[in-house]
């Protein structure tokens, strides 16, 4: 009986891909090297959309291949991810086991605390916080809208301020979105 229970939970995951079999928390990890950061930011969307269990990392340097971002996902949901991503046009460079490196991917958000300030930083862009959760500074990258996402968050709270003032929909550049990954980890600290 829970053969066949099982075979049909896994013939309804093979048809609607919605549908998840509980994860392993040792399952092995792929990784998905693009040739450009938009090809991985619109990338990261569409899979996130579709329910697949990823998350975007720094690439071992080793691998890297023209972009400093990567997609990190579940090694037994790679056909899928394939196929979705196919479908909307987008031809990764590679995919590759990330069990086949010594150098594992690299998280991309990093937290430090000084006296009462938290700043979360992820790639070259770093939001720093007062413990009421005002954003006391904005700063890194060498982006051309910078100092625009620097005078918009700078001074504010950052439990109050609107989805339109993330700055992912402030700005348009890897800065921008390398700044609101940050953005959404020190929130979740202010919480």
């Amino acid at each position: 009986m829970a053969f066949k229970t099982l075979k049909k939970i896994i013939s309804n995951n093979i048809k609607d891909k919605n549908i998840k079999a509980p994860k392993n928390k040792n399952e092995k990890k792929g990784i998905i090297i693009f040739s450009n950061v938009k090809e991985t930011m619109k990338s990261e969307q569409i899979l996130k959309k579709s329910r697949f269990n990823i998350k975007v990392v720094a690439p071992p340097m080793e691998i890297r291949e023209g972009c400093d971002l990567a997609i990190e996902y579940d090694l037994i949901d790679e056909f899928g991810i394939q196929n979705t991503l196919e479908k909307n046009k987008i031809a990764p460079t590679k995919y590759i086991s990330a069990e086949n490196y010594s150098q594992k991917p690299l998280e991309l958000v990093k937290i430090k605390k000084i006296d009462n300030y938290t700043m979360v930083r992820c790639g070259n862009m770093k939001i720093t916080i007062d413990e009421k959760g005002d954003i006391v500074n904005v700063s890194g990258g060498g982006c051309p809208d910078v100092p625009y996402l620097t005078l918009n968050l700078k001074g504010k709270n950052i439990n109050n301020l609107k989805i339109e003032d993330n700055p992912k929909n402030l700005g348009y550049s890897l800065c921008a979105y390398t700044l609101n990954k940050a953005f959404v980890k020190a929130q979740e600290l202010a919480r």
